[in-house]
């Protein structure tokens, strides 16, 4: 039986950037474009009426940007919200680590390549998260609180500890496995435990809380 394609929705402010995004995806067997929007409003009426898998969201756009419309979409739809990429210009843009906090599930810089955007969307759809450890460090540099690593690890078993951290440098769950010797639906198990202890909604959020925490030193 053949899977169903993935479905990916753009929403981005400049056609020359929608008419590039379309032109890979069109051409990338097993994913369909759902829809496109040009502004954060319009996404949110899109998401609700095609119910794509995936939406590429532009961080800047006029109106209701892509922070506002993750933030919409992730509190109004819940378990029903789809994966949210960000498209964004700049890696270390304080607006990307915002739509992270509202629930996208990473980020991607727009001069990425076709293969890294395509391995982007795939990534995503499985539940992983796409995130580059040194931009999100620095960013959550510019947003801690103070916070200790104990007041979070504390939480956690060892183990769970340890998946914290290996998923706080961008591991994927087949890559934590590779790391700790065990089977990747061990390696699910204990990513579940760690979102369950720490509250999160998500590997985004724990991530975020990770580097928050000063889990995960510089380097």
């Amino acid at each position: 039986m053949t899977a169903a394609p993935l479905r990916v929705l753009l929403a981005d402010d400049e056609h020359m950037v929608r008419t590039a995004l379309r032109a890979i995806l069109a051409s990338e067997p097993g994913i369909e474009l759902a829809g496109e929007a040009a502004d954060g409003d319009e996404a949110v009426s899109a998401v609700r009426e095609l119910r794509p898998d995936v939406v590429l969201m532009d961080v800047r756009m006029p109106r209701v940007d892509g922070i506002r419309a993750t933030e919409h979409l992730v509190r109004s739809m819940g378990e029903d919200a789809p994966r949210i990429l960000i498209l964004t210009t700049f890696e270390n843009d304080s607006y990307v680590y915002d739509a992270l906090r509202a629930g996208a599930h990473g980020f991607l810089l727009k001069r990425a390549t076709a293969e890294d955007l395509v391995a982007g969307v795939r990534l995503v759809a499985r539940g992983e998260s796409l995130l580059f450890p040194a931009a999100v460090r620095n960013l959550a540099a510019h947003h801690s609180r103070g916070r200790r690593a104990e007041a979070l690890t504390a939480r956690l078993t060892d183990r769970e500890a340890a998946v914290l951290r290996l998923m706080a440098q961008g591991l994927t769950n087949a890559e934590i496995a590779a790391q700790l010797t065990v089977s990747t639906a061990t390696a699910k198990t204990h990513v579940a435990g760690v979102l369950a202890k720490l509250g999160a909604r998500d590997r985004t959020q724990a991530v975020i809380l990770a580097y928050e925490h000063g889990v995960v030193a510089p380097g």
